[in-house]
């Protein structure tokens, strides 16, 4: 399979509704529309995870960053632009997305994807992809496809081929949270 079938097919799924596992910038993730709240609700069932925790949404752009937020302070772009490892930007005034991924204070949690799969799909499907470590909560996150625990591979509607081969440490992003008055803090470094 190529990898612009393996993203075709996801993104097909997606489109329906359905839940991914797929390998992004940092760990393996679990995705979905992060405008279906159907979809949402899957993603937290399967991770078996309290919807009271949030989850991280992936974007391809800035452009597409900003469709999903009221207003995108001016230091979220100097962060983003001065980090030197991925990093997730909790922001203020979400808009656009799925009610039970909002967190109750109106925030989510968005990372620009600059890895070449997962900014691709993110492009192919045009909206932003629920992008949750592939791991039930509280277990370690899947670094590769080989950490994915096979409960996991059962509930999804599709697992990406490409990058399944892969051995290499990876970590989750660093996420910092910008208050409306400009404040920064630091939630995992």
């Amino acid at each position: 399979m190529t990898v612009k079938e393996d993203i075709e097919n996801a993104v097909n799924v997606l489109r329906k509704g359905g839940v991914i596992l797929y390998p992004t910038d940092t760990v393996w993730g679990i995705g979905c529309d992060a405008t279906n709240a159907e979809a949402v609700a899957r993603v937290y069932k399967i991770k078996q995870r309290d919807d009271s925790k949030a989850l991280i949404c992936l974007v391809d752009s800035e452009a597409r960053l900003q469709r999903y937020f009221r207003q995108v302070p001016n230091v979220a772009w100097d962060l983003l632009e001065c980090a030197v490892r991925p990093m997730t930007v909790i922001l203020d005034g979400a808009v656009n997305l799925a009610d039970n991924l909002i967190a109750s204070d109106g925030s989510v949690g968005m990372r620009i994807t600059g890895e070449a799969f997962s900014k691709e799909l993110c492009y192919r499907f045009q909206k932003a992809i629920v992008s949750t470590s592939a791991n039930i909560s509280g277990q370690p996150a899947a670094q590769n496809f080989c950490d994915i625990v096979p409960e996991l591979l059962e509930q999804v509607d599709y697992v990406c081929w490409s990058r399944r081969q892969e051995h290499k440490p990876h970590q989750p992003s660093s996420i910092v949270k910008l208050g409306s008055g400009g404040e920064v803090n630091i939630i995992r470094k």
